[in-house]
């Protein structure tokens, strides 16, 4: 694998994924769509099936999709040192680019909406402000899903189930643990997002973009993928 490589496959996996997981937020909120108010059940399975659309397609590059899947594994000696930039830069830019993908499949029912405060539907906001517990809920849960990856059923490896079998982590994680929090556990599918919201998307009376809690969805997984990964070496 070289690094164009896995840039270029990581950066078509995490549009897709942003694509597909941010549609499932629109499409529950705006005024206009036919499933709107679905609810939470809606949310945790659309992003279940978007990560695994998304790291099925990325298959080539290994679909990491996150940051914290990509460190761990460095980590624990499944991906060169060298390639990690290369991949980091790839989920970031690939995020960036399906959040924009999502508002321009959704710029009919956003104007219609007449209501900009939408943010929530890009990026994550907590229950509640205190971020040091946020960051607790982040770790937990990114956690849980870095140790199927890591030490799950051969390593995660169900060979064609792989990423159905990590999908449905996401799912459990979503209807389990996400609602604190809103689940990020994937720091570029956070920032991505949250960049795009507050300096491309011409959202009109857009709410803030709440650069203040961003730390939580990014410091919160790396550190899971460092304990996970750590642990991951000495029990394998």
């Amino acid at each position: 694998m070289t690094g164009a490589s896995a840039f270029g496959w990581e950066v078509l996996g995490t549009a897709l994924l942003i694509l597909f997981g941010n549609g499932v937020c629109l499409a529950n909120s705006l005024r206009s769509s036919a499933s709107r108010e679905s609810g939470w059940l809606l949310i945790a399975f659309g992003w279940g099936f978007a990560v695994f659309i998304g790291a099925s397609v990325a298959d080539p590059s290994g679909g990491h999709l996150n940051p914290a899947v990509t460190l761990m594994l460095a980590i624990n000696g499944g991906v060169s040192w060298s390639l990690v930039p290369f991949y980091i830069a790839g989920q970031l830019v690939g995020a960036i680019i399906g959040a924009v993908l999502a508002y321009l499949t959704f710029k009919q029912s956003i104007d219609d909406h007449g209501d900009g405060n939408l943010g929530g539907n890009f990026f994550t906001i907590p229950a509640h402000p205190g971020n040091a517990w946020n960051a607790v809920t982040e770790f937990i849960a990114t956690s849980a899903l870095l140790l199927f990856i890591a030490l799950g059923p051969s390593g995660g490896e169900l060979g064609p189930m792989t990423y159905f079998g990590v999908a449905i982590i996401v799912v459990a994680i979503g209807m389990s643990l996400g609602s604190p929090t809103g689940y990020a556990i994937n720091p570029a599918r956070d920032l991505g997002p949250r960049l795009a919201y507050a300096f491309l998307l011409p959202i009109k009376g857009k709410s803030s973009a709440q650069f203040a809690y961003a730390w939580v969805p990014i410091v919160a997984p790396l550190a899971a993928a460092v304990f996970v990964g750590l642990l991951a070496s000495v029990l394998t």
